[in-house]
């Protein structure tokens, strides 16, 4: 059997491992001459490392990876603390593996390592997917130049603006959220007394907030910035912004912020959209998976994770049935009713995180900050539906 798959990201890359454990031919198909990602940063919670894991990457991810102390909630103006719940070792004993911060080039990169070492010609780049064609016996990836890849099923990775969807279930009408991100990766020697903590750091304010995190053992800081604007930008995640923008957007924030725009070499700026959830993945014996069939607000750090249990679930599902289609069903089924709830809480997650005035947000956020500190247990188990979950289990 052999799978077709459009997209080399995070995705496309652990679905063709997946595959490949259980036996499959796979190709992957990038419109990249070379896999790259542009430098970002990526929370990966315990239910991803499981499928990390299982995959065959964990060790090599262990040189670069960044286990962060805790998980806390400062005000953007003021910097003042919220609470602070650990996690370094924690969610080893809480929930059965780490959370962890990776650079998503190394992530790609390990990704891409071990695929070729189960299939050294297994990814094929310069690929530009056009569509597809199916039929009762087979299934085919078209490409821009009318070239043709043919196999028994197609995996639509292509990420949020999928051409495999498209073709699927039609043009999609986005809702913009009102938000615009921005984000930026900067060495953590550039920001003297100012480094963000070592932590998962959620910054909150007036109509927007930010992320910080570090990456590749501690050597970095990486920034994410959600603002509330009026009209959208481009909704593309490798499209830029200006220094001037970023700086105004976050004005009169703590030092560990506004140090971190002044010295990026670069600042990525892109328009936010919610998708509803759709009412199926597949047809016949094409599927989408990650972004293009579930795309969500990066407000919980569970866009990359919830790839990673996509494709796990996904290769189990055609394992266990004697049909793609079977497959595929047994795939949606099982991951339709999780993912929609994420999406929702990223969502949700994004509105806590705006309160709208100085008053407010104290009066909002000093009973989770009472509450964090005299029952962090319960406070932790709020995130058990989402840490605890392992996709791999039998």
């Amino acid at each position: 059997m052999k799978a077709l798959i459009a997209g080399g990201g995070i995705g496309g890359l652990a679905s063709a491992i997946a595959l490949s454990l259980r036996g499959w031919e796979v190709a992957v198909c990038e419109q990249a001459p070379a896999l790259s990602e542009i430098g970002a940063g990526l929370q990966i919670s315990p239910n991803g490392w499981r499928v990390l894991a299982a995959l065959g990457v964990a060790e090599a991810l262990k040189e670069t990876l960044f286990e962060p102390e805790a998980i806390e909630m400062r005000m953007g103006q003021g910097g003042g603390r919220v609470f602070r719940l650990p996690m370094r070792g924690y969610a080893q004993a809480r929930w059965g593996a780490p959370y962890i911060h990776i650079h998503r080039a190394d992530l790609v990169a390990a990704l891409e390592q071990r695929l070729l070492d189960l299939q050294a010609d297994a990814i094929l780049t310069g690929q530009v997917v056009s569509g597809y064609d199916q039929s009762d016996t087979e299934a085919r990836l078209i490409m821009g130049d009318g070239s043709t890849q043919t196999g028994d099923i197609v995996i639509g990775a292509d990420g949020l603006h999928s051409v495999i969807r498209a073709q699927l279930l039609g043009p999609d009408h986005p809702r913009y959220t009102g938000n615009v991100a921005w984000r930026a990766v900067v060495p953590l020697d550039r920001l003297g007394d100012h480094a963000p903590p070592p932590s998962a750091c959620v910054w909150v304010g007036h109509k927007r907030h930010a992320v910080t995190t570090r990456l590749r053992r501690g050597t970095l800081a990486n920034f994410v910035g959600m603002v509330e604007t009026p009209e959208p930008a481009p909704e593309s995640w490798r499209a830029t912004g200006s220094r001037a923008d970023a700086q105004a957007a976050f004005k009169d924030w703590a030092p560990e912020i506004s140090t971190l725009i002044d010295h990026a070499d670069a600042l990525h700026r892109w328009a936010l959209f919610d998708r509803a959830p759709l009412r199926r993945w597949h047809e016949g014996r094409v599927a989408l998976l990650g972004d293009a069939a579930h795309p969500m607000l990066p407000s919980m750090a569970q866009g990359a994770v919830q790839a990673l249990e996509d494709a796990w679930v996904l290769a189990e599902m055609l394992e266990r049935h004697a049909t793609p289609e079977a497959g595929f069903a047994a795939y949606f089924s099982t991951r339709i009713t999780r993912t929609s709830r994420v999406q929702k809480g990223s969502a949700a997650n994004a509105r806590l995180f705006h309160h709208a005035n100085a008053l407010g947000r104290w009066a909002f956020y000093r009973p989770m900050g009472l509450a964090a500190g005299l029952a962090p247990n319960a406070f932790h188990a709020r995130q058990d539906w989402v840490y605890g979950f392992d996709a791999t289990a039998p």
